[in-house]
């Protein structure tokens, strides 16, 4: 690639900055389609709504296209909104900036920093090749089945920030470089993927599935236990993990066929690492609080009356910041400033601002009505296949499963209600797809993460995002059929 000035990259890059251009003016003037009636009630796309969903094109075809660095297209967002009167700009920022996932995601990227600076990673990476082997494809499924196992008990982006250190000692140590690596594009993503598709196995991996549960009881009168849920969803999140590993290997097959290590030369590396050295005890230390805190979060509220409820968020910074106090000092601020990806920050903040717009309009809303409103005409064997499309195709407004599923799950239990349909068999696939952002980096900060390594970039992830998208609604469909016939 050529950064020549009127060099052929650069009039592509023209082109698609004009071309999502013209894409967002048409579509804002578009006229106003009729309303949408359903069991009597108007549901309307309004002129904001619409002009939100032209600025939502143009973003994803030039975050798709990387046309302009994506930070700068996610602030160019930021001007958007508020220059078609949609909102005031500091309502714009606020909803980005003023979100807990910032905070959430800048403490992680800290124990990150910390984890790989400190040694620790390289060690850990060394242990876990001793028991995957040094197999790229053997690394890889190892990657996304950790990934899964763990994200089925803690929170999808905590695992993500397990997993990433992890990854990049990796192929640090194997010196494969961001961007010039198809295992390092494979490795990367797996770090996302593994922790989303195990977020779905039971109530607990992720706040979607609980938002599911309560909108369940709310709404259908359906009482969903810890076990009823895991009935659905671990099968097919095991399904998924070698549909996953599969879909990396074809789209990214890997340049090497194993890492640059013999088993010999792996035991004689941690034999001169040592004992943990003092930064790496702190480190390990610093990071197994953190997490513990994570799993036990829930339950502070309980023990203390309500004094003491840490949102995951406040865990992540404490943890992060613990980093640089004195006696501890793993990191220095200049370590931690190089290993920040502000860019990263960026993404992530647009997607919220934008998300919630669309949410805000009503945008979202007559989308999912558009999308799924004729669900009674779709066989019931592809029912679940139709609603994972669906619900995949809304998560790309959006950068956050909870106001997913907390928009569709309202959505598809009525009209399971209306249309005397089972109302679980149609609200699990939905809640599951809420969690499973596999295309655009933007769809989950838990992308953000991985992405942020720099290996691969957001046209690496949609290109096997799509096709990850159809094999999990393969893989949910088979898990509600094939259980369904089983328990009724």
């Amino acid at each position: 690639m050529t950064n020549t000035a009127g060099g052929p990259d650069d009039r592509r890059a023209v082109w698609m900055l004009l071309g999502a251009t013209v894409l967002m003016v048409a579509v804002h003037l578009l006229p106003t389609p009729a309303p949408l009636e359903r069991n009597g009630e108007l549901i309307a796309l309004t002129a904001d709504g619409k002009t939100c969903l032209a600025i939502l094109l143009f973003a994803v075809t030039l975050w798709v296209s990387e046309a302009m660095p994506f930070p700068a297209t996610s602030l160019l967002v930021l001007v958007l909104i508020p220059a078609f009167g949609i909102t005031d700009f500091a309502s714009t920022v606020n909803a980005g900036f003023g979100s807990p996932l910032i905070v959430f995601f800048i403490g992680v990227l800290f124990l990150s920093t910390g984890f790989t600076r400190s040694g620790l990673g390289t060690r850990m990476v060394l242990h876990v090749l001793r028991l995957a082997g040094t197999r790229t494809d053997r690394v890889l499924l190892g990657f996304l089945t950790v990934g899964a196992l763990l994200s089925m008990w803690i929170t999808d982006m905590a695992v993500a920030a397990v997993m990433l250190p992890l990854g990049v000692g990796v192929l640090k140590d194997a010196g494969l470089k961001p961007l010039e690596s198809n295992f390092g594009r494979a490795l990367m993503i797996s770090c996302a993927y593994g922790p989303l598709i195990g977020g779905i196995g039971t109530p607990a991996g992720t706040a979607a599935n609980l938002i599911a549960i309560s909108y369940l009881e709310e709404i259908a009168g359906l009482s969903i236990s810890f076990g009823q849920w895991m009935l659905l969803g671990v099968p097919a999140a095991v399904l998924m993990v070698p549909v996953g590993w599969r879909l990396l290997l074809w789209l990214f097959p890997p340049e090497i066929d194993a890492l640059p290590y013999e088993r010999a030369e792996i035991d004689a590396q941690l034999a001169h690492l040592g004992p943990l050295a003092p930064v790496e005890r702190k480190t390990m230390a610093i990071f197994g609080l953190t997490i513990i805190a994570w799993l036990i979060t829930p339950y502070f509220a309980d023990l203390t009356g309500d004094r003491v409820d840490p949102p995951i968020q406040a865990v992540a910074l404490l943890g992060g910041v613990t980093l640089f106090l004195p006696g501890i000092r793993v990191l220095t601020w200049k370590e931690a400033h190089d290993g920040m990806d502000w860019g990263g920050v960026m993404l992530i903040v647009a997607g919220l601002s934008l998300g919630l717009m669309v949410f805000e309009t009503g945008a979202a809303r007559w989308l999912a009505q558009v999308l799924l409103g004729n669900l009674i005409l779709v066989p019931s064997l592809l029912r679940p296949f139709v609603i994972v499309i669906a619900v995949a195709l809304l998560h790309l407004l959006f950068s956050s499963n909870t106001v997913t599923g907390s928009l569709i799950m309202p959505i598809l239990l009525a009209l399971a209600l209306d249309l005397g349909l089972d109302a679980w068999a149609i609200a699990a696939p939905a809640a599951f797809t809420s969690t499973l952002a596999f295309i655009l980096v933007t769809e989950s900060p838990t992308n953000v993460l991985p992405y942020s390594a720099g290996y691969f970039s957001i046209r690496d992830m949609a290109k096997v995002g799509i096709w990850m998208t159809l094999g999990a609604a393969v893989c949910v469909t088979a898990s509600v059929t094939v259980v369904g016939l089983f328990t009724g």
